[in-house]
């Protein structure tokens, strides 16, 4: 359970008392080391971390979105207090003066101390157990202050400092794609920053490249949809398209240089082709649909496998086949609910599970399912729950919802079952995570 002491300044007082009275000295720890602190994450449990106050004009800002991604991470509890009541005796630097039987009451067992330099900031991590520094660390913040990518790079202040905490690095340096009024968005991990990616052109269905260097998605044109390409620089260009014909839901292969997207033909059937975006050469037909529709590509990690949407039984399943059509199989044949309709498979990065929507009771919920055992795990029945898209951790799941009224975006912890709202502009669906953009 998450540990606050906003309370009243009774409270408030006993801690300043104590911070002023029960100060402990650190001393700084070796920093060529690995991490010492011996919090290694085990599911249902969260290790509690209190950020301390940070010095400069962005102190503030740069404690509340640590705070923030360490939450949103869903693996450090993170204890908050006043700032009023640490400002001053928490101490401004590594030799500062910490009370660390205080802290340890709080229920933290790691101390985050963050300092706003010129340049950057500067990051000091204590063990309560042990009452010392254990990592200390410079990082270089870009861009102007309070910038997107000053953002982004204390995100990946955030990510690392989780991985020094808890052995699992954060998804916090990560942004989502996603299209709403048939343009194409990008949006922080934390919902900060909105932007249009494209003009109003019928834009939909955006998948991000591995690493990130380009992003690719369906485009409506006055009687087409043809496959785009874009560089992180805003460049543009058609790699698959035909006058009249209809291309759609583009993955990016784990190698980068394999693009798979569904292709719809002249007789009614929708099949997979797979070309490389970088390099001239024809499409490589995957399905042979006869008649039948298969599409929403997605590959396994090491791209040896790829999961979709097929009605080649008679109704909408997730089938699994070798990358190049052979092999293939129903993943889905189980029953439940009132309708057998399933869609929009994602396999998570760690190959683990793949996440798909399936009608319940008239409306598509969350599941996922292993590969290998082929159980399934219902996660959201609130709503109307579709696109699901997982982060690198393999643990968070981005989709689209009707929850709130109006379809927006919203963030599943799989394992906790927490669920944020991303997006606040309705309307919002298709969204893609894309990987570390910092960090790796």
């Amino acid at each position: 359970m998450r540990l606050s002491v906003r309370r009243a300044g009774g409270l408030v007082l006993m801690v300043a008392v104590a911070l002023a009275t029960g100060a402990v000295v650190a001393h700084a720890q070796d920093t060529t080391r690995g991490v010492r602190l011996g919090l290694r994450y085990t599911p249902g449990t969260k290790p509690g971390v209190l950020v301390l106050p940070a010095n400069g004009e962005l102190g503030d800002s740069a404690r509340a979105i640590l705070q923030r991604d360490f939450d949103y991470g869903d693996r450090i509890n993170v204890v908050t207090i006043d700032a009023s009541a640490l400002e001053t005796p928490a101490g401004s630097s590594a030799q500062g003066q910490y009370n660390y039987p205080l802290y340890a009451r709080l229920g933290a067992v790691a101390v985050v101390h963050p300092s706003v330099t010129a340049s950057g900031i500067h990051i000091a991590v204590h063990d309560v157990t042990t009452q010392r520094i254990e990592r200390v660390r410079e990082f270089r913040l870009e861009g102007e202050a309070l910038t997107p990518e000053w953002r982004l790079s204390l995100h990946e202040v955030a990510d690392e400092v989780e991985f020094w905490i808890t052995g699992e690095r954060g998804v916090s340096a990560t942004r989502i794609l996603y299209e709403n009024g048939g343009r194409i968005w990008q949006i922080d991990s934390d919902g900060a920053n909105p932007t249009p990616l494209t003009p109003v052109s019928a834009a939909m269905s955006p998948t991000w490249h591995p690493r990130a260097t380009h992003i690719a998605y369906a485009a409506r044109g006055e009687r087409d949809l043809r496959i785009m390409l874009r560089e992180s620089g805003g460049a543009t260009r058609v790699v698959a398209g035909s006058p009249g014909s209809q291309y759609f839901s583009p993955t990016f292969g784990p190698d980068g240089n394999t693009l798979v997207y569904a292709r719809a033909g002249e007789d009614g059937a929708t099949d997979l082709y797979a070309i490389n975006p970088f390099a001239p050469g024809p499409p490589r037909k995957i399905t042979v649909g006869r008649g039948r529709a298969s599409n929403s590509p997605s590959f396994s990690p090491d791209g040896r496998r790829i999961a979709y949407m097929s009605d080649r039984g008679g109704t909408q399943e997730i089938y699994i086949s070798d990358a190049d059509g052979t092999n293939a199989e129903i993943l889905t044949p189980f029953r439940f609910g009132d309708q057998r309709e399933r869609s929009g498979p994602d396999w998570s990065p760690d190959g683990r599970l793949i996440a798909f929507q399936g009608k319940i009771d008239g409306r598509f919920q969350l599941f996922t399912v292993s590969p290998r055992d082929r159980s399934p795990r219902q996660h959201t029945n609130d709503g109307s729950n579709e696109d699901p898209s997982w982060a690198p951790d393999s643990r968070h799941l981005v989709f689209a919802s009707t929850r709130t009224g109006s379809r927006q975006l919203f963030v599943l912890d799989i394992e906790s079952g927490r669920v944020r709202q991303l997006t606040r502009s309705g309307g919002a669906r298709l969204a893609a995570w894309s990987p570390l953009l910092r960090g790796r």
